[in-house]
């Protein structure tokens, strides 16, 4: 028996069984047995000792020396024996004839199904988990390891007596942290490093003497960024080993620390094994010459020599296939670079030649066929006497020609797949790569390949290669500036090294800044008889009017993507037309499909769309009245969701008027689905109103959609499009909406704890408010002035801002807006030490939200009461309270909500003197991030210093003291004196 994981009987593997499992057997918790889901009288504890024993011999017997030993070790009772057989005969009629057997003596349990018995299940999972991460699928070996923890419930063999049973439970909790510690490393090899730290600080608690852990736990906060608690890891284990065992830490763990102080760059990311792309194993003959700088591109380049080795034999069946690849792209993508260069690589494979023709498929002009058949038949040996008239008959004498000969055809810019057919092989052993802006999905049997732009990394690397190396080292950066102007586009990039290169006297700074300007960059990208531009304009020239005027009015748009309902309403056109123009232009290359039902284009695509639609509109305000329509469904839409997320609130009725209409949810998932998918192109849009007539449209539509910030997904271009929307109403002298812009500004520096500015900003804010006498702005700016007052401790001016916000809200009916100031003015209440009232104000706000269903405020309200509870000292009650506001956080995705829900919780369990507790929901918190910013951070770090001093951390407590201590610096808090104290008082 392995003297590490106990075996078990013979098990077949889970997912091969035939006949259906009747009894199931638990060890990993306590033991049971149940046929099907109908649960077994297993007897007494020296009974189910008894089976556990026999469960855990491997199917072999057991002598009753052995059982007797194992229920009783050194003092068995005088009936033992007899206890034995009437244990066993008792196990017997419970369970199905023929599992339990007598035999020399002994016993045995025999004959049990695969998934009989969860310690088997557990094995196999772990076995497969070992062979997938042998082969780099990290993925897959991590979920087989999570469903064979899984089946612990609680303590091995748990309430079973006996030497026996005590040794197994020993050896199988050792089992499960390996399997657990194997886990969290591929966790760490996967970068799940932020995510692990809360479960390894839990786990170091609870196993502080375990190495492993602890070293896995120092890798995690290294790779978070936390370096200084890294080391108070290290500080802490090898004080707690000198003072527990007398011994120092062991080499590897010794090893991590230094390198850690090293800031050794191998740590900073996981090292899991990447697979080697392999080498092409092809390369054709007579093709055009390939470029000598050929760059990247190694994925595509094994994907197609694997198609290729599939006719030449290379790919192990003998060259009985003829393998058609098509590559589609955008123009200047590099479809025929690629394809040249795979297919030189491919001439040993392919012996009796190459076949190549530009079919010229861009241009005005494609060529036909039968011309091409025509050329390519002489070049096979074929005299023009005996070249026939027709196309069916060339092509025939083509395929003729080709029979039991190793060719492979390249077939260059084609414009479709009629074009293409007459032109393939036929035979086996032959091959055919095509490239095309079209994607060939209907030509059968090919291998379709969409070719998209270099990565950062080839970018640099093509360019590179053109300038020269020391040109581009010392302005590496402005050399990534200029490779992301061209839109990582290859043709774009070659043209623009090769201007680098030919001006011996510009440097790649001057280059950067003449692409920077995006009305001169197309017009900049081109060198000699290269043009990108011109490559587009042959694509354009092709559309239909339809599919042309799509092609100016999308590109219009800012932002990443756009959706097919917001491409619908900048065409003016119903979903299922627009749908079909823009799959039409997709087909075409010209945009890109980035996902079901959403569009995108290349950047120098959009640039060009724009110059085409500033060229060729024939209506000069139809390109403002797409935008307009755009930002219409945008408003309407987020209005849509607003309303469903706050129930009542009276801002929707106060937004700007709307002509376009949007989208209509009757659920909040959906709701919420689609405002964090739209965000980008959202903000994108707003944004791009400054200086229009639109400018209140996209003011009002930032604020319907400010839950975008409270979930800390886009809060950066959340926060940038309120800047600029602030600056374009000053500029405008538009004294309404620049009120309700720095309201929105001041929402986004309350959520990233920025309290300083956001005073000035809300100062301002009320007072352009209340000029214009805009009462909504001014209810809610008075809410968020209540708020700072909360973070500078002023809590009776807090109290009187909360109470004028409450009285604003109730003169409209805005019950949403009621309860949210309701819940703030129960914090003021609590940090006055008025802990009663504080209570019963946080529950009428809770009232008012619970009227409004469950929505995401819902959550809110649960939050204010479970703080105030933890004010009162009713911890049981607070957890509720906080359990209940983070499932409702977690179903409306606020992440920041989350994590300061974890460190109120963390508070709670400080409190009552759980500081394992406390850690583990702290660590959730810094993981997840908080309303708050930095200055939460603070708080958080704060919390867990001292939950792990309490826990005997001592260094790693200071280093989160440490860091608490410089966030709070940087921001001015009060709570630096706190730390101040706390870093005192641990000093010895």
């Amino acid at each position: 028996m392995d003297d590490r994981v106990p075996r078990v009987p013979e098990q077949k593997r889970p997912g091969s069984l035939r006949e259906p499992v009747t009894l199931r057997f638990d060890v990993l918790g306590p033991v049971r047995a149940r046929r099907g889901e109908q649960p077994l009288a297993t007897g007494s504890p020296q009974q189910r000792a008894l089976l556990a024993a026999l469960l855990l011999r491997e199917g072999r017997t057991a002598t009753a020396a052995e059982l007797i030993d194992a229920l009783w070790g050194e003092e068995p009772p005088s009936q033992a024996l007899a206890a034995v057989r009437t244990y066993a005969s008792r196990l017997r009629k419970v369970l199905d004839p023929g599992v339990l057997v007598s035999e020399s003596g002994g016993y045995a349990v025999r004959g049990l199904g695969e998934g009989s018995l969860d310690l088997a299940v557990a094995q196999e999972w772990a076995a497969e988990a070992e062979k997938a991460k042998g082969t780099g699928a990290l993925g897959r070996a991590r979920e087989l390891l999570n469903r064979a923890l899984g089946l612990w419930d609680g303590e091995a063999l748990a309430g079973v007596p006996g030497p026996y049973a005590e040794a197994q439970r020993v050896r199988l909790e050792e089992w499960r942290l390996g399997l657990l510690e194997s886990r969290l490393d591929m966790d760490l090899e996967q970068g799940c490093h932020a995510e692990a730290v809360s479960e390894l600080t839990a786990l170091t608690a609870a196993y502080p003497l375990r190495e492993r852990l602890r070293e896995l736990l120092m890798l995690a906060l290294y790779r978070s960024g936390r370096q200084a608690e890294a080391l108070a890891v290290y500080a802490d284990t090898r004080r707690l080993l000198a003072e527990e065992l007398g011994v120092d830490p062991r080499p590897g763990l010794r090893e991590l620390q230094r390198r850690i102080l090293q800031a050794d760059p191998d740590l900073a990311e996981p090292s899991a094994p990447q697979t080697e792309p392999s080498a092409a194993a092809v390369r054709p003959a007579q093709l055009p010459a390939t470029v000598p700088d050929f760059t990247g591109r190694s994925s595509f380049v094994t994907e197609l020599s694997e198609v290729l080795a599939g006719a030449s034999g290379d790919g192990g069946d003998g060259g009985r296939v003829m393998a058609v690849s098509a590559l589609a792209g955008i123009g200047g993508v590099g479809k025929t670079t690629l394809a040249v260069h795979v297919a030189h690589r491919a001439r040993p494979a392919f012996p009796d030649g190459q076949l190549y023709v530009d079919l010229q498929g861009a241009g005005s002009r494609s060529a036909e066929p039968e011309t091409v058949l025509g050329a390519f038949l002489r070049a096979l040996g074929t005299a023009d006497a005996a070249i026939p008239d027709t196309l069916a008959e060339r092509a025939a004498l083509y395929r003729s020609m080709l029979d039991g000969r190793r060719v492979l055809v390249l077939l260059d810019n084609a414009k479709d797949a009629a074009q293409v057919r007459p032109l393939l092989p036929g035979t086996e052993g032959c091959a055919a790569l095509v490239t095309s802006r079209v994607r060939m999905v209907d030509l059968a049997g090919a291998h379709l390949v969409d070719l998209d732009v270099m990565s950062p990394e080839e970018a640099l690397a093509l360019f590179t290669k053109i300038v020269g190396e020391e040109r581009v080292a010392s302005e590496r950066k402005a050399a990534l500036d200029v490779v992301a102007a061209c839109g990582f586009l290859p043709l774009a990039i070659r043209i623009a090294a090769s201007r680098l290169a030919a001006r011996r006297t510009w440097t790649v700074s001057v280059l950067a800044a003449k692409l920077a300007d995006e009305r001169r960059r197309l017009d900049e990208l081109q060198a000699g008889d290269l043009a990108v531009k011109a490559t587009f304009e042959l694509g354009y020239g092709q559309l239909e009017p339809a599919q042309a005027r799509a092609f100016r009015l999308l590109g219009l748009a800012d932002g990443p993507d756009m959706s097919l309902a917001a491409a619908a309403a900048v065409l003016d056109l119903p979903p299922e037309e627009t749908e079909d123009l823009l799959e039409s232009l997709v087909d075409t290359s010209l945009l890109e499909s980035a996902a079901p039902g959403r569009y995108r284009f290349h950047d120098l695509v959009r640039l060009y769309a724009r110059a085409c639609a500033e060229r060729d509109e024939s209506s000069p305000g139809e390109r403002g009245a797409a935008m307009s329509r755009l930002l219409d469904f945008y408003l309407a839409t987020a209005a849509g969701v607003y309303a469903i997320e706050r129930p009542g609130d009276r801002l929707v009725d106060d937004l700007e008027e709307t002509r376009y209409p949007g989208l209509r949810f009757t659920e909040g998932a959906a709701a919420l689905d689609w405002l964090y998918s739209e965000a980008a192109p959202m903000l994108a849009c707003v944004q791009q109103a400054a200086g229009t007539d639109r400018l209140r449209r996209a003011v009002d539509l930032l604020w319907a959609a400010k839950d975008l910030t409270e979930s800390g997904a886009n809060s950066r271009q959340y926060e940038a499009t309120a800047r600029a929307m602030c600056e374009a109403t000053r500029t405008a002298e538009d004294t309404r909406a620049e009120g309700r812009a720095r309201t929105v500004l001041t929402d986004v520096l309350l959520v990233s704890g920025r309290i300083q500015q956001a005073e000035g900003e809300a100062r301002l804010a009320m007072d352009l408010a209340e000029s214009v006498a805009d009462a909504t702005a001014v209810s809610w700016v008075a809410n968020n002035r209540g708020l700072i007052c909360l973070h500078q401790r002023r809590h009776p001016e807090g109290k009187f801002l909360f109470e004028q916000a409450i009285d604003g809200f109730r003169a409209v009916g805005n019950k949403p807006g009621e309860a949210s100031a309701l819940s703030n003015l129960s914090r003021a209440q609590l940090g006055s030490g008025n802990t009663v009232a504080a209570v019963e104000i946080a529950q009428r706000g809770l009232a008012l939200y619970a009227e409004m269903g469950r929505t995401m405020r819902l959550a809110n309200g649960h939050f204010a009461v479970g703080v105030a509870l933890t004010g009162a000292g009713r911890h049981g009650d607070a957890l509720n309270q906080f359990t209940q506001a983070l499932e409702i956080f977690g179903d409306h995705r606020q992440r920041l909500w989350q994590g300061a829900t974890n460190f109120r919780i963390a508070e709670v369990h400080m409190a009552a003197d759980r500081p394992a507790r406390a850690a583990q929901h702290a660590e959730q918190a810094l993981a997840l991030g908080c309303i708050g910013g930095d200055r939460m951070r603070g708080n958080v770090l704060t919390l867990l210093g001292r939950a792990l001093f309490t826990l005997g951390q001592a260094d790693r407590a200071k280093a989160c003291w440490n860091e608490a201590l410089s966030l709070f610096d940087q921001n001015g808090a009060a709570e630096v004196d706190e730390v101040r104290a706390l870093l005192t008082s641990a000093s010895p």
